[in-house]
């Protein structure tokens, strides 16, 4: 066993700093109307827009929420006008998320808000916020952590892994898939009589 592995302790986590903003019943109707409402196909994209504002989230104009998004806490969720959030997108947003006018959250793009000290013994929150600022692009499946800052008119490529700021109108890509030539094509061989059970 590895150092880290005897002196981590997860059963002494306490969650110190975290303050989830609501009570546990504001949480718990939450939780409900998410599960059995917001995220599902039949509900309209206007409704879930009454919905997160009736939790507390500030909600512009004009801002498409598509099914199947998810979002922890909706009173630590601000979004600016005529932005778009695809269809499977999960704003895990135990700190303020704050995204701007004209930001299209494209499907199945993760915003954690949420981390953990490693080198704590009870493995506890390291927390920050989340900027994503006017006429950003997060492309199919991008994550952002916490901490981060997605800039003005930047492009976050599909696939790709923001840890760090990202500057305004700059483009943020994943590693590309690295595609070889072809393997030489044979003929296939028949079996000589009487060998095809050793193959």
């Amino acid at each position: 066993m590895s150092d880290l592995t005897v002196s981590r302790r997860l059963a002494d986590f306490t969650g110190r700093g975290y303050e989830k903003g609501r009570g546990r019943l504001v949480q718990a109707a939450w939780m409900l109307v998410s599960g059995t409402v917001f995220t599902r196909w039949w509900c309209p994209a206007r409704v879930r827009v009454v919905i997160l504002r009736a939790f507390g989230a500030e909600v512009g104009t004009g801002v498409l929420v598509r099914h199947r998004v998810r979002v922890h806490w909706p009173w630590k969720l601000s979004i600016g006008n005529d932005t778009w959030i695809g269809e499977g997108s999960w704003i895990l947003n135990l700190e303020p998320v704050t995204i701007g006018s004209d930001v299209c959250v494209s499907q199945s793009v993760l915003l954690c808000t949420g981390s953990h000290d490693r080198r704590s013994p009870t493995f506890e929150f390291d927390n920050a916020p989340i900027w994503i600022d006017d006429g950003a692009w997060l492309a199919a499946r991008s994550t952002v952590l916490r901490g981060t800052r997605v800039g003005r008119g930047a492009v976050v490529g599909a696939g790709a892994l923001v840890t760090r700021d990202v500057p305004p109108f700059a483009t943020a890509l994943a590693p590309r898939a690295v595609i070889s030539e072809p393997a030489p094509q044979s003929t296939p061989q028949r079996p000589a009589p009487g060998t095809e059970a050793a193959c």
